[in-house]
């Protein structure tokens, strides 16, 4: 099999690479687990340097790596940029506290010593996807590093260019060769090497779909895993709210990396009062967004990743248009080269529409009224998703009650939904299981090691 390097703006396939043969696997299958079994023996102190290398090369290289993701699935360059350097902060991030978060702790329990340590799995297969094809790498691969774990990374089949800078990048930084090794197959290759005896753990992004047979799978081997899977997020704006603020954000929440992000503001729930007036500002603003080539730096929007994620989008704006709702703007693909979909504002959704019902990969934004901010949180809650929500009032402290009602991994109030290294990212129901990001994220590829010395005493008794 040959996968495709394929320019969404053009649709042009610009390089192509041959399918890993049994035996590549296999070497770097084997590379990556020698190498993790040396690099687990290294002190903290030389993997946060190799590690600030790290930042230190993708930053150096920031311009090369954003225009390859940009021609490779079409994200705007001014966000590639700053993919590329929230990839370095991280890194640089676990380089300094990676140490602290891992540091034993210690029990007490009458005895000359009782600890816990956390000691590194091995070696982590790494499925990513495409639409961060960096960030989503660094993401995992900064804090397992740094525990002392190897990767071999499977990355999406239409960004193999990404995927091979990455590896570039780490040998560049004087990485260990072979601590994180890049091998290109296709998806019906992941099982294989979810089983090798080589690979200790599964880290996932991807759909829920996907997330049930990647589950299914280590689990049928006993292997740990977290899963970061799809999500529908609500973006709650309740009357009170500040809704020039909330319209800024909510048009960067949804169209963001050409509306291709798990975390994007999908379903935006409004309360009776402010509905109308958020909407006509919200719809406006969307109409305003520059659709064009992601290379020129004033583009707002470029081509979606590929001409099949186009088609299910536009079938399921049709199906919610067919069922009742309106588009404000937009609606349809755009003519002419390119997987491009006009930014489209869909009014009047209800609980039985695609849109409110299924994840929307794409820049297309489903408005839903609700009576009150009890009735909102329902609605955002009427979801097998529970990966983000952002919440607007100018009430912080009821806003603060409410969030603990939003079934969402994370929630944000007055704020756009974002992944950061300095706190734990993931979700619940069908957006997975697991932590990534933040001392939550670095102990998910831990053994998590009790260390006692001497035999401890039995517990007291319950007081009567």
């Amino acid at each position: 099999m040959v996968l495709k390097s394929i320019n969404p703006t053009t649709e042009d396939v610009v390089e192509t690479f041959e399918e890993f043969s049994p035996a590549q696997i296999d070497a770097a299958l084997q590379q990556a687990y020698d190498a993790q079994r040396r690099w687990r023996k290294t002190s903290f102190g030389e993997r946060s340097a190799r590690l600030q290398n790290t930042a230190r090369a993708l930053r150096a290289q920031k311009s090369r790596l954003a225009a390859l993701a940009t021609r490779e699935m079409g994200k705007p360059i001014v966000e590639a940029e700053a993919e590329v350097e929230k990839c370095a902060y991280n890194c640089d991030f676990y380089a300094e506290h990676a140490a602290t978060f891992l540091a034993d702790e210690h029990v007490q329990m009458n005895l000359s010593d009782s600890f816990v340590a956390f000691e590194p799995l091995g070696v982590v297969l790494a499925i990513m996807p495409w639409n961060f094809p960096f960030w989503q790498v660094f993401r995992f691969a900064a804090p397992a590093l740094m525990a002392g774990n190897g990767a071999v990374l499977k990355h999406a089949s239409n960004v193999p260019s990404c995927a091979l800078a990455i590896e570039d990048i780490l040998r560049t930084a004087g990485l260990p060769d072979g601590l994180l090794r890049t091998v290109l197959v296709p998806g019906s290759g992941v099982e294989p090497l979810i089983a090798d005896p080589r690979i200790a753990a599964v880290t996932l992004t991807g759909s829920s779909e996907v997330g049930e047979r990647v589950a299914g799978a280590a689990g049928r081997h006993l292997k740990k895993q977290v899963l970061e899977l799809g999500g529908s997020d609500p973006f709650i704006v309740l009357a009170d709210a500040d809704l020039d603020a909330a319209v800024k954000v909510a048009v960067r929440a949804r169209n963001q990396n050409n509306g291709q992000s798990c975390i994007a503001a999908k379903r935006f729930i409004v309360e009776a009062g402010a509905a109308d007036q958020f909407t006509e500002k919200f719809a406006a603003t969307v109409k305003a967004l520059h659709v064009g080539d992601p290379m020129q730096r004033e583009t707002n929007i470029g081509p979606l990743a590929r001409g099949d994620l186009r088609e299910t989008l536009a079938t399921q704006v049709e199906r919610t248009v067919k069922a009742g709702a309106h588009a404000l703007t937009g609606g349809a693909s755009l003519d002419g080269k390119g997987y491009f979909y006009a930014p489209t504002v869909l009014d009047g959704v209800s609980q039985d529409m695609p849109a409110f019902r299924e994840e929307t990969f794409g820049p297309v934004a489903a408005v839903i009224r609700a009576r009150d901010p009890e009735a909102a949180v329902k609605l955002a809650n009427d979801t097998e998703y529970g990966l983000g929500a952002a919440l607007w009032t100018g009430n912080v402290e009821r806003g603060k009650d409410l969030a603990r009602h939003i079934e969402a991994g994370n929630v944000f109030i007055n704020g756009m939904v974002a992944s950061d290294p300095r706190i734990p990212f993931g979700g619940i129901k069908r957006s997975g299981y697991g932590r990534e990001l933040g001392s939550y994220g670095i102990k998910e590829f831990v053994n998590i090691q009790t260390i006692v010395v001497g035999q401890p005493a039995a517990p007291p008794p319950p007081a009567e």
